[in-house]
């Protein structure tokens, strides 16, 4: 125990992967492939690398390993009852434990032995806990709760009651007891020419150190199917920015310039395409001053296409728009006062009007040559009228009249707003919509840019349609329509302009041998970066498997076993010792492995520290080969006896079916030496063999150790029912026969009642155990025990007491032919008729009646020969 506490120490230094790598190899024996895929998955998380399931490591924590109990610390187990959620075990049940000596608990298969004995490893914090603890099959799921237990104590002579739990720690006070099963003491077979030996604890090491090999594996796969091939992108390297990064490619490599070099703006693109052409141009100097006329015209005709759009553009028409209807409204208030001028008066239609004020506009102008020496309007009546050149005379108050209507100040406004209305509209009415590209400009641009020529075509139109519905509109006052931008190939224009002139540049460049080579870098320079955008993505994906290689690579290293190695033999040097190979060599003896002998050496190799067992064979073969199955559980039981002797404690120990794979020699050495254990502390053991269960009582009975037998059986009212006497096998002759008058009493209660097919059944099976109950009597009483199927040795002492006679011969043969008779195949088949109870009860109560005599004359004779007759001093012999 205090190896898996300085585990649990030592744990809590590891990383929490591995923490939980301990902790799943001290609860089970041997790793799923599902426990090395989790721990692959923590050990990569802790590394950076994601984990799709999220999983989270599980540390070795306190209550997974046996808590320190002093070891002056008295414990002593009582009894386990109370079992809730436990299989189909019935509720409210005790399971009495001697306090001292030896407790043996029989149960069949299928009496819930294994569900007392599961409770017992978790409460215990045994190694072995790999075996589910299930709820009742018969209950509903969500009916079923917790698994529990109590356990009576007694702690230094103090009574207590414990509560375990199943999910919460177990009470630290069950610590002190040992449990013995397959796990918790192991022989290892390896490849070596001997047999080695791990303490209980130590193997853990060994075991990590084999998931850090395997983990290892893993990795060294993951790395390789991972690996990365920068040989694809050696066609990318150079002295350009692309290829400077693709040689110093790493998992440092920013994937954020990768994306900034591969990605190339139009600009970038047609400059490319520039420098391209001009490098490849013969005669650049001469090609340039060509392109530049080009350039020239297009310049022109991108000017041109401006001001005809803006023309006939929002701002062209809004001021149109704005002018016109100020005139018409100045002409609707011109209109009203020519109304009202009117009125009153009997004048011709349309005073007032513009045919109207021209005329009057006339007669002024000619008033000023007919009339010279007189101020217009004021002629005087005398004078001729300007226009009819008659007489005024009440004409000439009219003509001032009218004057004084023109100078009025709507008059004054319809004129300043025609004005204004007229000085825009002539020139915009005299504009001419066409772009004026002549057919060679055009054959130009259409080799550069086809669809450019065909737009300004539609271009062109639209203009002229434009400008013809403003000029319906400045008369219609219509202007719908009129706000749906026209599309305009001004720009398109200015950027071939641009092109051309950039083009115009790189050949006058080119020309220049110092100029050219700049531009041949600068070429390479964009030639790299279209060549990076191809690849870009495989380039990003080389980057993230260096970086997931560089993590792998860190748990790479994270799986070395020489800590672990280091830690193994640290703790090897504690329990390796002359008191550990004295006690090995004893319990290997004593259990018939005595020819193995232990040869004390320490070493450690990837976390596995070993004690040697050397075995000097006759051949060399592997020790696989010649121990049996049965052999490495005798030298398991030894090793386990041995560490709990050394420990120092007085704790229990508790054995969980220890000699399943003995032969019976063996199984009586066990039992040999567990009597002689449970003369020195508590010892329980679950059996399901009842010949075992034989040899441990006889053999507590030789080593004077009190000896508790219990039964679990089943009933109806469920499973582990405690039971304080042993199965019928397991009963001395007078139990038997007890045993036998209770079963006669639901014999005879069955033929009362005509039950005639159990009574049968029952009857046969009471004749075949009372065949069985006289067959142990004639052992027991009237050979005095002398031989014992279930005893080796023949104990001649015992013959003091051995008397038989003829009627014993009678008695004898007279019940074992009759029991003989219902208890063969045919009565059991139904083919016999068999006795009535009260004959059943006169058959045994005939073996009762023997057995009670026989015992009377046995003690009786061995009192005598003990004492024996008086001899005379002297007297010769008869």
């Amino acid at each position: 125990m205090a190896i898996l506490q300085e585990i649990l120490a030592w744990t809590k230094e590891l990383p929490a992967w591995q923490s939980d790598a301990v902790s799943r190899l001290l609860a089970k024996q041997v790793l799923t492939p599902e426990d090395h895929e989790d721990l692959y998955a923590l050990l990569k998380q802790a590394h950076g690398i994601p984990d799709p399931k999220n999983r989270q490591p599980q540390p070795l924590s306190a209550d997974q390993v046996p808590a320190l109990v002093k070891r002056t610390t008295h414990i002593e187990l009582h009894a386990i009852k109370n079992l809730r959620n436990v299989n189909a075990i019935a509720e409210n049940q005790q399971l009495a434990v001697g306090p001292s000596g030896m407790t043996v608990i029989y149960g069949d298969n299928g009496s819930g032995k294994s569900g007392y004995s599961r409770v017992l490893k978790r409460a215990c914090r045994a190694r072995d806990q790999s075996e589910p603890i299930h709820p009742n099959a018969n209950v509903p799921l969500a009916q079923a709760g917790t698994a529990q237990a109590s356990f009576d104590l007694s702690i230094d002579g103090n009574l207590e009651e414990v509560l375990w739990q199943q999910g919460k720690e177990a009470p630290p006070e069950l610590s002190s007891f040992s449990i013995f099963d397959a796990h918790c003491a192991r022989a290892y077979l390896d490849n070596e020419d001997d047999f080695s030996y791990v303490p209980y604890g130590l193997d853990v090491f060994q075991a990590l150190a084999k998931v850090c090999q395997h983990l290892k594996t893993a990795i060294e796969v993951e790395q390789k199917q991972s690996s990365v091939d920068t040989g694809a992108f050696a066609h990318l390297q150079g002295e350009s920015a692309v290829g400077k990064l693709i040689a110093t490619l790493s998992a440092k490599t920013d994937t954020a310039k990768i994306e900034a070099l591969a990605m190339l703006k139009p600009e970038e693109i047609e400059l490319r395409e520039t420098l391209e052409k001009s490098l490849k141009e013969n005669n650049p100097k001469e090609k340039a001053g060509l392109l530049r006329l080009r350039a020239r015209r297009v310049a022109t005709i991108a000017k041109t296409t401006a001001e005809k759009g803006a023309a006939v553009g929002p701002e062209a028409i809004a001021k149109l728009k704005t002018l016109a209807n100020d005139f018409r409204t100045a002409q609707d208030v011109a209109a009203l006062a020519a109304k009202n001028f009117k009125e009153g008066e009997n004048l011709l239609p349309g005073t007032g009007g513009d045919a109207w004020r021209e005329l009057f506009d006339a007669a002024r102008k000619f008033a000023l040559e007919a009339h010279p020496d007189r101020q217009f309007p004021a002629l005087g009546a005398d004078a001729e009228c300007p226009l009819c050149q008659q007489p005024l005379a009440a004409g000439a108050e009219r003509l001032l009249r009218f004057e004084a209507f023109i100078q009025a100040e709507a008059e004054k406004t319809v004129l300043a707003r025609r004005q204004a209305l007229v000085a825009e509209y002539r020139p915009f009415d005299a504009l001419i919509m066409a772009l004026n590209i002549d057919e060679a400009t055009q054959a130009e641009i259409q080799e550069i840019d086809p669809n450019l020529v065909a737009d300004s075509k539609v271009y062109e139109a639209a203009l002229k349609s434009r400008h013809e519905a403003i000029k319906a509109a400045i008369v219609s006052h219509d202007w719908g329509g009129l706000d749906q931008p026209l599309v305009s190939p001004t720009l398109r224009f200015q950027l071939l302009a641009e092109k051309l002139n950039t083009e115009v540049e790189a050949l006058e460049k080119a020309a220049d041998e110092a100029a050219r080579t700049a531009l041949q870098s600068q070429l390479d320079e964009l030639d790299a970066r279209v060549k990076l955008s191809q690849v870009k993505n495989a380039v990003i994906t080389a980057v993230a498997k260096l970086v997931h290689q560089g993590k792998l690579k860190k748990c790479l290293t994270a799986v070395r076993t020489n800590a672990i190695s280091n830690k193994a033999s640290e703790l090897a040097e504690k329990v390796v010792s002359k008191d550990l190979a004295d006690a090995l060599n004893r319990e290997f003896k004593s259990l018939g492995v005595g020819n193995l002998k232990v040869s004390l050496q320490s070493r450690a190799n990837r976390g596995k520290a070993l004690h040697k067992l050397k075995l000097e064979l006759p051949q060399a073969r592997s020790p696989g080969e010649i121990l049996s199955e049965g052999e490495q559980r005798a030298i398991a039981i030894g090793s386990f006896l041995a560490e709990v002797g050394l420990s120092g404690g007085t704790g229990g120990i508790v054995f969980d079916d220890p000699v399943s794979s003995l032969d019976h020699r063996r199984r009586e050495r066990v039992a040999k030496r567990l009597a002689a254990e449970a003369a020195q502390r508590q010892v329980i053991i679950f059996t399901h063999d009842i010949y075992f269960l034989c040899l441990l009582a006889e053999e507590a009975k030789q080593a004077g150790a009190p000896v508790v037998t219990q039964s679990l059986t089943r009933r109806t009212e469920g499973y582990g029912i405690a039971d304080p006497e042993l199965p019928f096998e397991g009963k001395n002759a007078s139990k038997r026969i007890g045993a036998l008058k209770a079963q006669q009493q639901v014999i005879a209660k069955l033929y009362r009642e005509g039950n005639e097919q159990e009574h049968h059944r029952q009857t046969v099976d009471a004749y075949f155990r009372l065949r069985m109950a006289w067959e142990r009597a004639v052992e027991e009483v009237l050979l005095r025990e002398v031989i014992l199927r279930f005893r080796k040795g023949v104990e001649t002492q015992r013959l003091a007491g051995v008397s038989v006679n003829d009627d014993d011969y009678a008695q004898v043969n007279s019940g074992m032919s009759k029991c003989s008779n219902y208890a063969h195949d045919k009565a059991m088949m139904g083919g016999v008729a068999v006795p009535d109870p009260d004959e059943l009860l006169v058959d045994i109560l005939a073996l009762e009646n023997w057995r009670t005599l026989v015992h009377k004359r046995s003690e009786d004779t061995a009192k005598k020969r003990k004492t024996g007759p008086a001899v005379t001093a002297g007297a010769a012999p008869a």
